[in-house]
């Protein structure tokens, strides 16, 4: 299985040609799927892991456009997933019962964090896992409570964030400088082969339908509801109370009404959430490298 097989996107080629590309492999039913990974683990038939990469590397784009933002160039970024999408495929296991796209989501997204955070210096990112983490979540959580395209976050809104995401108010507001210092802009021009301007924002979601990242997101969905299901387990009986009425209601519950249930401070209520999420996300990455849905540590 050879990378130089494979279309590759590029400053000169553009991405509009490589997307018209990559639509033309097609996509595998289940069983095909089934067959060629069973050829490659059997027999090391390079042709089938050939096809088994070509057929998901809609997946490794449309993944790759969800990291745009961070000042690099989006080519190398799609590039970067599809070495991600070569290494799940070589890894992958036909017999655990789930689809490719769904394994090789994990190894794409890995992919991809490991070149942006190679990309950006120590000094602008931070180096302890907290602000690595509020590096590649602060976006997510701005867009959550609406507060992407403020310069300087509101107050509330960086107290609503460091909360969220465990880190200080602090981090909060210099992370989000540094980041948006790097962004590029949505509406900025780019070259697309002589089809007439475009922006960046036009890359943002493909209008056709997509069967391989639609099934594995759903897939996803489903298999992070069963992880999520059986690692409430190692929660105690409060700890999974405090989670569920503050995380996973559609209306959560306040700090202080829960306070005033358990008779202790809004803080304590805080902590034990904080604590009770860390345990759930640290037994849900336990489960899924078991099941081999998630790459080994």
């Amino acid at each position: 299985m050879s990378y130089s097989k494979l279309p590759a996107p590029s400053p000169e080629q553009g991405l509009s040609r490589y997307m018209q590309e990559i639509r033309k492999f097609p996509m595998l039913e289940p069983e095909q799927e089934y067959m060629l990974a069973k050829a490659w683990v059997d027999h090391e038939d390079k042709e089938s892991a050939h096809q088994l990469v070509t057929s998901h590397l809609r997946l490794a784009a449309k993944i790759a456009m969800g990291y745009r933002g961070y000042g690099l160039p989006t080519a190398e970024v799609v590039s970067e997933a599809n070495v991600g999408l070569m290494q799940a495929v070589k890894r992958f296991d036909p017999e655990k019962g789930f689809r490719l796209a769904t394994y090789a989501m994990w190894w794409i997204r890995a992919s991809i964090q490991e070149y942006i955070l190679r990309s950006w210096s120590l000094v602008k990112m931070g180096t302890t896992a907290a602000q690595k983490k509020l590096f590649f979540n602060l976006r997510k959580a701005k867009t959550k409570i609406g507060a992407l395209e403020e310069g300087d976050l509101r107050p509330e809104n960086v107290a609503r964030i460091a909360t969220e995401l465990n880190v200080t108010e602090q981090e909060v507001i210099s992370m989000n400088r540094r980041l948006s210092g790097g962004d590029a802009s949505l509406n900025a021009q780019i070259k697309t082969d002589g089809e007439g301007a475009a922006e960046w924002q036009d890359w943002l979601e493909d209008e056709d339908a997509d069967q391989a990242s639609d099934y594995a997101e759903h897939d996803e969905l489903v298999s992070r509801r069963a992880l999520m299901e059986a690692a409430m387990a190692d929660l105690n009986d409060r700890e999974r109370h405090v989670l569920e009425e503050r995380r996973l209601r559609d209306d959560p519950k306040t700090l202080e009404e829960l306070s005033q249930v358990y008779d202790v401070s809004r803080e304590r209520i805080r902590q034990i959430e904080v604590r009770a999420f860390e345990k759930l996300q640290k037994a849900m990455t336990v489960m899924a490298r078991e099941q081999g849905m998630l790459p080994a540590a």
